[in-house]
């Protein structure tokens, strides 16, 4: 990751690009949005002796122009570009 989550604010535009390993073979998508949530969630694992005894992930949420919502979980395989300001910004 190129980025801290103090960079990455709600209503900023970015381009979430990630890499997926399976077996031999990669792929690469990207996905522009304006950000609604960034920040530290807990996922429903209950064997992670983390805090809360559930495992913490690093994730963003980005509402695309089209109005769909999407959720990335955020990894050393994933890029953060910002973009900009929001139009509705």
């Amino acid at each position: 990751m190129s980025f801290s989550h103090n960079d990455i604010a709600p209503g900023m535009r970015v381009r979430v690009t990630q890499t997926i390993q399976f077996g031999r073979s990669q792929t690469t998508t990207s996905v522009e949005g304006e950000v609604l949530r960034v920040g530290q969630q807990k996922t429903g694992s209950w064997f992670a002796h983390g805090k809360d005894d559930k495992l913490w992930l690093d994730r963003i949420e980005l509402k695309k122009a089209d109005g769909e919502l999407v959720k990335f979980n955020l990894d050393k395989r994933t890029d953060v570009e910002i973009l900009g300001e929001s139009a509705t910004a």
